[in-house]
Protein backbone atom coordinates (compact mmCIF):
# COMPACT_ATOMS: atom_id res chain seq x y z
CA UNK A 1 0.00 0.00 0.00
CA UNK A 2 1.39 3.39 -1.02
CA UNK A 3 0.40 6.42 1.04
CA UNK A 4 0.13 10.05 -0.06
CA UNK A 5 0.37 12.13 3.10
CA UNK A 6 -1.15 15.61 3.46
CA UNK A 7 -0.73 18.40 5.98
CA UNK A 8 -4.30 19.53 5.36
CA UNK A 9 -7.13 17.05 5.71
CA UNK A 10 -9.17 18.95 3.14
CA UNK A 11 -6.48 18.33 0.53
CA UNK A 12 -6.48 14.60 1.32
CA UNK A 13 -10.26 14.50 1.08
CA UNK A 14 -10.28 16.42 -2.22
CA UNK A 15 -7.74 14.06 -3.82
CA UNK A 16 -9.58 11.02 -2.48
CA UNK A 17 -12.87 12.26 -3.95
CA UNK A 18 -11.13 13.08 -7.22
CA UNK A 19 -9.60 9.60 -7.52
CA UNK A 20 -12.81 7.81 -6.59
CA UNK A 21 -14.74 9.77 -9.22
CA UNK A 22 -12.13 8.91 -11.87
CA UNK A 23 -12.21 5.21 -10.91
CA UNK A 24 -15.98 5.07 -11.05
CA UNK A 25 -15.87 6.61 -14.52
CA UNK A 26 -13.10 4.33 -15.81
CA UNK A 27 -13.72 0.92 -14.24
CA UNK A 28 -16.80 1.31 -12.04
CA UNK A 29 -14.47 0.80 -9.06
CA UNK A 30 -15.05 2.93 -6.00
CA UNK A 31 -13.50 0.99 -3.11
CA UNK A 32 -9.88 0.43 -4.18
CA UNK A 33 -8.59 3.84 -3.08
CA UNK A 34 -8.93 4.44 0.65
CA UNK A 35 -8.71 7.31 3.12
CA UNK A 36 -7.22 6.61 6.55
CA UNK A 37 -9.17 7.22 9.74
CA UNK A 38 -7.50 10.55 10.43
CA UNK A 39 -8.34 11.63 6.87
CA UNK A 40 -4.88 12.96 6.15
CA UNK A 41 -3.59 10.07 4.00
CA UNK A 42 -4.78 8.65 0.69
CA UNK A 43 -4.03 4.90 0.48
CA UNK A 44 -3.32 3.41 -2.93
CA UNK A 45 -3.08 -0.39 -3.42
CA UNK A 46 -0.05 -1.92 -5.17
CA UNK A 47 -2.31 -3.10 -7.99
CA UNK A 48 -2.40 0.50 -9.28
CA UNK A 49 1.23 0.18 -10.30
CA UNK A 50 0.32 -2.29 -13.02
CA UNK A 51 -0.73 -1.76 -16.61
CA UNK A 52 -3.14 1.04 -17.45
CA UNK A 53 -4.13 1.72 -13.83
CA UNK A 54 -0.85 3.51 -13.19
CA UNK A 55 -1.52 5.77 -16.17
CA UNK A 56 -4.97 6.64 -14.82
CA UNK A 57 -3.54 7.25 -11.37
CA UNK A 58 -0.90 9.66 -12.69
CA UNK A 59 -3.43 11.44 -14.88
CA UNK A 60 -5.80 11.81 -11.93
CA UNK A 61 -3.14 13.39 -9.73
CA UNK A 62 -2.14 15.68 -12.62
CA UNK A 63 -5.76 16.81 -13.05
CA UNK A 64 -6.07 17.31 -9.29
CA UNK A 65 -3.07 19.66 -9.33
CA UNK A 66 -4.36 21.70 -12.28
CA UNK A 67 -8.08 21.73 -11.48
CA UNK A 68 -7.94 22.05 -7.68
CA UNK A 69 -4.54 22.96 -6.29
CA UNK A 70 -3.46 25.50 -8.90
CA UNK A 71 -6.41 27.67 -7.98
CA UNK A 72 -5.60 27.27 -4.26
CA UNK A 73 -1.97 28.24 -4.81
CA UNK A 74 -2.82 31.26 -6.90
CA UNK A 75 -5.29 32.53 -4.30
CA UNK A 76 -2.76 31.94 -1.52
CA UNK A 77 -0.15 33.97 -3.41
CA UNK A 78 -2.65 36.78 -3.93
CA UNK A 79 -3.60 36.85 -0.24
CA UNK A 80 -0.24 36.25 1.39
CA UNK A 81 2.12 38.12 -0.92
CA UNK A 82 -0.11 40.89 -2.28
CA UNK A 83 -2.89 41.14 0.35
CA UNK A 84 -5.72 40.59 -2.10
CA UNK A 85 -8.14 38.88 0.26
CA UNK A 86 -11.42 39.80 -1.41
CA UNK A 87 -12.72 36.78 -3.35
CA UNK A 88 -14.24 38.93 -6.11
CA UNK A 89 -10.93 40.69 -6.73
CA UNK A 90 -9.15 37.35 -6.69
CA UNK A 91 -11.60 36.00 -9.27
CA UNK A 92 -10.94 38.92 -11.62
CA UNK A 93 -7.17 38.52 -11.37
CA UNK A 94 -7.37 34.75 -11.84
CA UNK A 95 -9.59 35.29 -14.88
CA UNK A 96 -6.71 37.19 -16.47
CA UNK A 97 -4.30 34.31 -15.81
CA UNK A 98 -6.69 31.63 -17.06
CA UNK A 99 -7.55 33.63 -20.16
CA UNK A 100 -3.84 33.70 -21.06
CA UNK A 101 -3.49 29.97 -20.38
CA UNK A 102 -6.48 29.32 -22.65
CA UNK A 103 -4.98 31.44 -25.42
CA UNK A 104 -7.46 34.32 -25.22
CA UNK A 105 -5.08 37.10 -24.19
CA UNK A 106 -2.32 36.86 -26.76
CA UNK A 107 -0.93 40.29 -25.87
CA UNK A 108 0.02 38.99 -22.41
CA UNK A 109 1.27 35.57 -23.48
CA UNK A 110 4.91 36.69 -24.07
CA UNK A 111 5.06 37.95 -20.47
CA UNK A 112 3.72 34.70 -19.02
CA UNK A 113 6.01 32.28 -20.75
CA UNK A 114 8.25 30.03 -18.69
CA UNK A 115 7.91 26.61 -17.19
CA UNK A 116 5.55 24.55 -19.31
CA UNK A 117 2.69 23.41 -17.13
CA UNK A 118 2.06 20.08 -18.71
CA UNK A 119 5.64 18.87 -19.10
CA UNK A 120 6.84 20.11 -15.72
CA UNK A 121 4.02 18.59 -13.68
CA UNK A 122 3.82 15.32 -15.58
CA UNK A 123 7.55 14.78 -15.32
CA UNK A 124 7.47 15.30 -11.55
CA UNK A 125 4.47 12.99 -11.14
CA UNK A 126 6.15 10.28 -13.21
CA UNK A 127 9.29 10.47 -11.08
CA UNK A 128 7.52 10.20 -7.73
CA UNK A 129 5.21 7.35 -8.73
CA UNK A 130 7.96 5.42 -10.45
CA UNK A 131 9.80 5.33 -7.12
CA UNK A 132 6.84 3.40 -5.64
CA UNK A 133 7.21 4.89 -2.16
CA UNK A 134 4.88 6.69 0.20
CA UNK A 135 5.41 10.45 0.07
CA UNK A 136 4.29 13.78 1.45
CA UNK A 137 2.26 15.71 -1.08
CA UNK A 138 3.33 19.02 0.47
CA UNK A 139 7.03 18.09 0.27
CA UNK A 140 6.47 16.94 -3.32
CA UNK A 141 5.10 20.38 -4.15
CA UNK A 142 7.81 22.25 -2.24
CA UNK A 143 10.75 20.48 -3.84
CA UNK A 144 9.69 18.86 -7.11
CA UNK A 145 7.25 21.56 -8.20
CA UNK A 146 9.30 24.48 -6.88
CA UNK A 147 9.99 25.92 -10.35
CA UNK A 148 6.30 25.63 -11.20
CA UNK A 149 5.06 27.39 -8.04
CA UNK A 150 7.65 30.13 -8.59
CA UNK A 151 6.26 30.54 -12.09
CA UNK A 152 2.76 30.91 -10.65
CA UNK A 153 4.05 33.79 -8.49
CA UNK A 154 5.39 35.53 -11.59
CA UNK A 155 2.07 35.02 -13.36
CA UNK A 156 0.22 36.56 -10.41
CA UNK A 157 2.48 39.62 -10.48
CA UNK A 158 1.85 40.16 -14.19
CA UNK A 159 -1.91 39.61 -13.77
CA UNK A 160 -2.07 42.12 -10.91
CA UNK A 161 -0.38 44.77 -13.06
CA UNK A 162 -2.88 44.08 -15.83
CA UNK A 163 -5.79 44.15 -13.35
CA UNK A 164 -4.69 47.56 -12.02
CA UNK A 165 -4.41 48.91 -15.56
CA UNK A 166 -7.89 47.64 -16.37
CA UNK A 167 -9.27 49.27 -13.21
CA UNK A 168 -7.67 52.58 -14.20
CA UNK A 169 -9.05 52.19 -17.71
CA UNK A 170 -12.58 51.70 -16.35
CA UNK A 171 -12.26 54.85 -14.22
CA UNK A 172 -10.97 56.68 -17.30
CA UNK A 173 -13.98 55.52 -19.35
CA UNK A 174 -16.44 56.44 -16.61
CA UNK A 175 -14.99 59.95 -16.22
CA UNK A 176 -14.99 60.68 -19.94
CA UNK A 177 -18.49 59.29 -20.42
CA UNK A 178 -19.65 61.77 -17.77
CA UNK A 179 -17.98 64.56 -19.75
CA UNK A 180 -19.59 63.33 -22.96
CA UNK A 181 -23.02 63.09 -21.38
CA UNK A 182 -23.01 66.81 -20.58
CA UNK A 183 -21.48 67.80 -23.92
CA UNK A 184 -23.66 69.24 -26.68
CA UNK A 185 -23.05 67.72 -30.12
CA UNK A 186 -21.03 70.06 -32.36
CA UNK A 187 -21.68 67.97 -35.49
CA UNK A 188 -24.41 65.55 -36.53
CA UNK A 189 -21.81 63.08 -37.75
CA UNK A 190 -18.24 62.72 -38.95
CA UNK A 191 -16.12 60.09 -40.66
CA UNK A 192 -12.99 58.66 -39.08
CA UNK A 193 -10.63 56.42 -41.04
CA UNK A 194 -8.08 54.46 -38.97
CA UNK A 195 -5.68 52.71 -41.30
CA UNK A 196 -1.96 53.31 -41.72
CA UNK A 197 -2.84 56.91 -40.88
CA UNK A 198 -5.76 58.36 -38.98
CA UNK A 199 -7.90 60.91 -40.80
CA UNK A 200 -11.06 62.83 -39.82
CA UNK A 201 -13.62 63.90 -42.44
CA UNK A 202 -16.61 66.20 -41.97
CA UNK A 203 -20.16 65.63 -43.25
CA UNK A 204 -19.07 66.63 -46.78
CA UNK A 205 -16.16 64.14 -46.80
CA UNK A 206 -13.69 67.00 -46.58
CA UNK A 207 -10.57 66.15 -44.59
CA UNK A 208 -10.37 67.93 -41.24
CA UNK A 209 -6.81 69.19 -40.74
CA UNK A 210 -4.96 68.62 -37.48
CA UNK A 211 -4.77 72.33 -36.80
CA UNK A 212 -8.54 72.66 -37.14
CA UNK A 213 -9.15 69.62 -34.94
CA UNK A 214 -6.91 71.03 -32.24
CA UNK A 215 -8.98 74.21 -32.16
CA UNK A 216 -12.09 72.19 -31.34
CA UNK A 217 -10.58 70.65 -28.20
CA UNK A 218 -12.13 71.65 -24.90
CA UNK A 219 -9.08 72.63 -22.83
CA UNK A 220 -10.65 71.15 -19.68
CA UNK A 221 -10.01 67.70 -21.13
CA UNK A 222 -6.27 68.24 -21.42
CA UNK A 223 -6.02 69.97 -18.05
CA UNK A 224 -8.05 67.41 -16.09
CA UNK A 225 -6.92 64.26 -17.92
CA UNK A 226 -3.50 65.01 -19.43
CA UNK A 227 -2.22 61.43 -19.15
CA UNK A 228 -5.19 59.57 -20.55
CA UNK A 229 -6.62 61.81 -23.26
CA UNK A 230 -5.02 61.56 -26.70
CA UNK A 231 -5.05 65.08 -28.15
CA UNK A 232 -4.93 63.71 -31.68
CA UNK A 233 -8.04 61.50 -31.55
CA UNK A 234 -9.94 61.12 -28.28
CA UNK A 235 -9.90 64.79 -27.29
CA UNK A 236 -11.28 66.05 -30.64
CA UNK A 237 -13.95 63.35 -30.69
CA UNK A 238 -15.09 64.13 -27.15
CA UNK A 239 -15.05 67.87 -27.81
CA UNK A 240 -16.99 67.62 -31.07
CA UNK A 241 -19.24 64.95 -29.49
CA UNK A 242 -20.83 63.96 -32.84
CA UNK A 243 -24.18 62.25 -32.75
CA UNK A 244 -22.77 59.53 -35.00
CA UNK A 245 -19.19 58.46 -35.71
CA UNK A 246 -18.71 56.48 -38.90
CA UNK A 247 -15.50 54.66 -38.12
CA UNK A 248 -13.65 52.77 -40.85
CA UNK A 249 -10.93 50.27 -39.95
CA UNK A 250 -9.73 46.81 -40.92
CA UNK A 251 -8.65 46.10 -37.34
CA UNK A 252 -11.66 46.71 -35.06
CA UNK A 253 -9.92 45.06 -32.10
CA UNK A 254 -7.00 47.47 -31.84
CA UNK A 255 -6.93 49.40 -28.53
CA UNK A 256 -7.77 52.85 -29.95
CA UNK A 257 -10.81 51.54 -31.81
CA UNK A 258 -12.01 49.64 -28.74
CA UNK A 259 -11.65 52.79 -26.63
CA UNK A 260 -13.70 54.86 -29.08
CA UNK A 261 -16.40 52.19 -29.11
CA UNK A 262 -16.37 51.93 -25.31
CA UNK A 263 -16.70 55.69 -24.96
CA UNK A 264 -19.30 56.45 -27.62
CA UNK A 265 -21.04 53.05 -27.57
CA UNK A 266 -24.08 53.01 -29.88
CA UNK A 267 -23.02 56.24 -31.57
CA UNK A 268 -20.19 54.39 -33.36
CA UNK A 269 -20.81 52.59 -36.65
CA UNK A 270 -17.82 50.42 -37.62
CA UNK A 271 -17.08 49.36 -41.21
CA UNK A 272 -14.01 48.21 -43.19
CA UNK A 273 -11.81 50.85 -44.83
CA UNK A 274 -13.00 49.84 -48.31
CA UNK A 275 -16.54 50.90 -47.36
CA UNK A 276 -15.35 54.47 -46.76
CA UNK A 277 -14.19 54.84 -50.35
CA UNK A 278 -17.54 53.52 -51.58
CA UNK A 279 -19.44 55.95 -49.35
CA UNK A 280 -17.29 58.84 -50.52
CA UNK A 281 -17.84 58.03 -54.19
CA UNK A 282 -21.60 57.65 -53.66
CA UNK A 283 -21.75 60.99 -51.83
CA UNK A 284 -20.05 62.91 -54.62
CA UNK A 285 -22.07 61.14 -57.31
CA UNK A 286 -25.29 62.11 -55.57
CA UNK A 287 -23.99 65.65 -55.13
CA UNK A 288 -23.33 65.97 -58.85
CA UNK A 289 -26.81 64.63 -59.69
CA UNK A 290 -28.39 67.21 -57.36
CA UNK A 291 -26.44 70.02 -59.07
CA UNK A 292 -27.53 68.87 -62.53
Amino acid sequence: MIEIIFQKKQDAWNLYQHLVARLATTWQETNSILLNEDRNRVLIPEEFYKNEKLHVLKKSVYDFILKVKRDDWLRAILAESYFYNDSEEQDQILDIIYSVIEGNRKELAPFMEGVGEQGMIQSSINEIFNERVSFSFDSFVMFRLKAYTEQLSQWVEIAIDEYKMEQEYQVFLHTLRDFLEDRKAQMSHLYLVIDENMVFYNQQFTEMKRSDLFKTIDRKLLVNHPVYVDSGTIAPLLSIAPEIIYLYTDDPHQPLVRTIINLFEERVKVSPVSAFHDEKVNFFNEDRENIQ
